[in-house]
C-alpha cells in the first residue's frame, strides 16, 4: 500500500505510518512525505482555517502524487477558548474518491505562546523560544514539551489519524447517503 503524506516533517510522516499500519495490520505500507500548500496562514488561528489547511494540503498532494493507494495531510492550529488559545490538529485522508476528516485533542496553550501568536509568530518557534530548545515542531512539539514528555506531537496526531480512517476500515457501513 502506498501513503503519501502531504508533509515533509518527520513527525507528521511517522504519525501517518504508525496510523496506517495499526489501520492495515496485513498491508506492507510504505510513506512517502512530499511538501504541499497549505492555503492558509503558516499558523492558522481558528478551527475552520486549520481544517482548510489539512484539505488544501490533501487537494494538493493529490494533484502533485496522483498514483498512490491513500494520501493523508496534517495540519496544526490554534483557536480561540475562554479567552485564551488552545493548539490542535485536523487531519484528512483520502483514498480513491472518499475524504475523511478529524480533528485531534485541543490543549492550553501558555499566556506568553498566546500573547505571541496573537502578534503573528508560530507556534512551534514560540514553544522553542519558551522551552530554549531548537526545532521542536520536528520532535515532540509544543505539546511534548508541556506535558513534560508524556504525550508527543507524533502520538497526538495518529489517533484522529485512526478515526479519520473509520470508513475506511468499515466501508459498507459509509455509503454515500442519497
Amino acid at each position: 500500500m502506498k501513503v503519501i503524506a502531504a508533509s515533509t516533517n518527520p513527525v507528521k510522516v511517522r504519525a501517518v505510518q504508525q496510523a496506517f499500519t495499526q489501520a492495515f495490520p496485513e498491508a506492507s505500507i510504505t510513506v512517502l512525505g512530499h511538501k504541499a500548500a497549505s492555503g492558509v496562514p503558516d499558523q492558522p488561528m481558528t478551527d475552520e482555517e486549520t481544517k482548510l489547511g489539512a484539505l488544501n494540503r490533501l487537494a494538493d498532494i493529490r494533484t502533485q502524487v496522483p498514483d498512490a493507494d491513500f494520501w493523508a495531510s496534517l495540519e496544526g492550529g490554534v483557536c480561540p477558548m475562554d479567552g485564551s488559545l488552545e493548539a490542535f490538529g485536523w487531519m484528512a485522508v483520502q483514498g480513491g474518491s472518499r475524504v475523511s476528516t478529524a480533528r485531534s485533542a485541543s490543549f492550553p496553550l501558555p499566556s506568553a505562546a498566546v500573547r505571541a501568536l496573537r502578534q503573528g509568530e508560530e507556534l512551534g518557534p514560540v514553544m522553542d523560544q519558551l522551552f530554549a530548545e531548537h526545532n521542536t515542531k520536528h520532535k515532540g512539539g509544543a505539546v511534548g514539551l508541556l506535558t513534560n514528555g508524556l504525550v508527543s506531537r507524533q502520538q497526538l496526531y495518529v489517533q484522529p489519524l485512526l478515526f479519520a480512517l473509520i470508513p475506511f476500515l468499515h466501508p459498507p457501513l459509509f455509503l454515500p447517503e442519497g
